[in-house]
């Protein structure tokens, strides 16, 4: 329980300091610094998570397995939907995302809430890329605290 909180806390400040000491110019870099910070935090918890684990056998495996162990372990919860048109586009639905939760409902509030979805998209590309999977991940908020994750795999 006391992790939980701890985690909700840093990563609130971490985007509050990001967005306090950068200039209006550099107000778009900001979500790039925590979209890293995610990555390289999302390449550390998955290499630790599946160190036991044998291989997975594609690319679905790979996404259930973000969906239900990586997201339980991170956020305690499964993700609520995943979706795919079988073509490398994914979908992962959080009803009632963590970092969304403590923010109210009301439209003022979608705007900001981008800036707290950086650090989680870059998790996620991160945990995939260090699964051998490449890929481009963004975050979707239509109605407040329910948020939609696109993954697109990235063929080369």
């Amino acid at each position: 329980m006391a992790d939980e909180v701890i985690f909700e806390f840093l990563h609130m400040e971490m985007v509050a300091h990001t967005h306090r000491e950068a200039s209006k110019e550099e107000k778009d870099q900001c979500i790039s610094k925590l979209e890293a910070l995610g990555f390289r935090v999302g390449q550390s918890l998955i290499e630790r998570f599946t160190k036991d684990c044998s291989r997975f056998k594609d690319e679905l495996d790979t996404m259930k397995f973000l969906c239900k162990e990586f997201w339980n372990v991170v956020y305690k919860k499964q993700i609520d939907n995943l979706r795919t048109n079988h073509q490398g586009v994914y979908v992962l639905q959080d009803n009632k995302f963590k970092f969304l939760v403590q923010m109210s409902t009301g439209k003022q509030y979608m705007e900001s809430a981008p800036k707290y979805l950086a650090f989680p998209c870059g998790m996620i590309r991160g945990a995939l890329s260090n699964l051998g999977v490449n890929c481009i991940v963004t975050a979707e908020v239509s109605a407040m605290p329910a948020c939609k994750f696109q993954i697109q795999i990235q063929r080369t």
